[in-house]
């Protein structure tokens, strides 16, 4: 079983209906699409990728970016998707870890040739377990871990969510998320290529483009951000949102001050998920039935989930759609697997007698701004080797535009602008502080732990509009 071939199973009948519709009016269609993966495919194979192999890219979004991964399945080989803003450090240990065979940067020129070769005709023969991507997700030791998704784990998840969100050939699907993680690679394209249903395809997220797409659309998948951001346009109204019969959002938590908003705003309740790199979408709000702020709803059909330590406690989850492992590191997937095969996911919640899923935190210190994970220790390695700089601890505090921001709390001297730089010569925008805050010592613990929730508290109002 190929995952390509269950996608495309599902693509229209008529090829020439479209698979994209670009902002400039015009569109791709599903045999154009179908061509570029064949021909694309066998140009990989053609540049020794065998089954197995990891084909990297790092590129901004385009359908072409899209292409190299359908002909990545296609080929048997595994997609390693990276961030377009890492850095070039950053590169070189995926890179290093990964290994893979053929490292795209452009992925348009890459297409453009593969349009002069043969088709491949058949995709390679993949099996359930056999690997379709490893999707990197930073550890909190400040190593980054590839988790090992199969052709199995993504159909069973593109299938569940395919059904529990009602998609159909009808739709049309507002597609403004970058698809270098599951969020815009695998749950948005899946639902729409499932459905044989065209995708507006933006290049990233712009308030006004997505006002203009929408007229067109009848569903938006997006990151909280999304959302704040097009509340606080005047132009969107009821009529602007009314074409649109469901809206998603996850990645980060939703406010619920932004769930009640919109809903004032446009009539429409926002559908919230849960979900994790390591098993894509686990728990969602229903389609049909009630829909409350604050809660990521029901697990997907075929997700067992557990709270463990009592009422309130870590989340383990078990289902065809939790991933194979981390990338050559089996010690540390054995320790986040229990005995009876249920995956510790690191986030601290409860579940309701009836099923229904509220997270109140996380287990570990991950922070989510704009959608993007960013795992503190990875940020205090760097800064603790700046001249001057002591000791650093990195906390996530509300910022009204992404969810959360980071900031620094650092012992020692130096000014605030020049550590910021240093940072952001050596780690993607998203992970570098926001602002950094002076101070003599940190809170302790008695076992000389610093008190991150201390941190949290002191700064929590840092962002907060006036």
């Amino acid at each position: 079983m190929n995952l390509y071939d269950l996608l495309a199973s599902r693509f229209p009948a008529d090829r020439s209906a479209p698979a994209f519709l670009l902002p400039d009016g015009g569109a791709i269609s599903y045999g154009a699409l179908e061509d570029d993966v064949a021909r694309t495919a066998a140009l990989l194979i053609e540049h020794e990728v065998e089954p197995g192999d990891r084909v990297m890219l790092q590129s901004e979004k385009s359908v072409e970016a899209l292409v190299v991964y359908l002909a990545t399945l296609k080929a048997g080989a595994v997609f390693v998707p990276l961030n377009a803003a890492y850095t070039e450090a950053e590169v070189d240990y995926f890179i290093d870890d990964a290994q893979p065979v053929l490292f795209v940067e452009d992925p348009v020129e890459l297409v453009g040739d593969a349009r002069s070769r043969a088709a491949l005709a058949a995709s390679v023969a993949r099996g359930e377990d056999d690997l379709a991507s490893i999707i990197y997700t930073s550890g909190t030791t400040g190593r980054s871990k590839g988790a090992m998704l199969s052709h199995g784990n993504l159909a069973a998840n593109a299938l569940a969510l395919h059904q529990a969100w009602g998609f159909s050939e009808r739709d049309v699907l507002l597609h403004a998320l970058p698809i270098f993680h599951v969020h815009g690679l695998f749950v948005a394209t899946h639902c729409a290529l499932l459905s044989g249903a065209p995708m507006a395809w933006l290049p990233k997220f712009d308030d006004g483009a997505v006002l203009r797409a929408m007229r067109a659309c009848t569903v938006m998948m997006g990151v909280p951000t999304f959302y704040t951001r097009l509340l606080a346009n005047r132009d969107f109204t009821r009529e602007a949102a009314e074409h649109i019969r469901l809206f998603i959002s996850g990645s980060a938590p939703l406010l619920e001050s932004t769930f009640d908003e919109f809903e004032a705003r446009t009539g429409k309740r926002i559908l919230e998920r849960y979900g994790m790199s390591e098993a894509v979408i686990i728990t969602s709000n229903p389609l049909e039935g009630e829909r409350l702020a604050g809660s990521v709803g029901y697990p997907l059909p075929g997700v067992e989930l557990r709270i463990a330590g009592g009422e309130t406690g870590v989340i383990e989850i078990r289902g065809p759609s939790v991933f194979q492992g981390y990338w050559q590191m089996p010690e540390k997937t054995a320790e986040e697997f229990t005995q009876d095969g249920f995956f510790i996911t690191g986030d601290v919640g409860r579940q309701d007698p009836d099923g229904r899923v509220w997270i109140s935190g996380r287990a570990k210190d991950l922070i989510i701004s704009g959608g993007f994970n960013v795992y503190p220790k990875e940020i205090e390695l760097l800064l603790d080797e700046v001249e001057g700089v002591a000791e650093s601890a990195v906390i996530g505090v509300p910022h009204p535009d992404f969810g959360e921001a980071v900031v620094a709390v650092v012992i020692g001297t130096g000014e605030e602008a020049a550590l910021i730089a240093t940072a952001r010569e050596r780690l993607a925008a998203f992970k570098t502080p926001k602002r950094v805050f002076f101070v003599e010592e940190l809170p302790r613990n008695a076992m000389g732990k610093v008190q991150k929730n201390l941190l949290r508290e002191r700064y929590a109002q840092t962002f907060a509009q006036a």
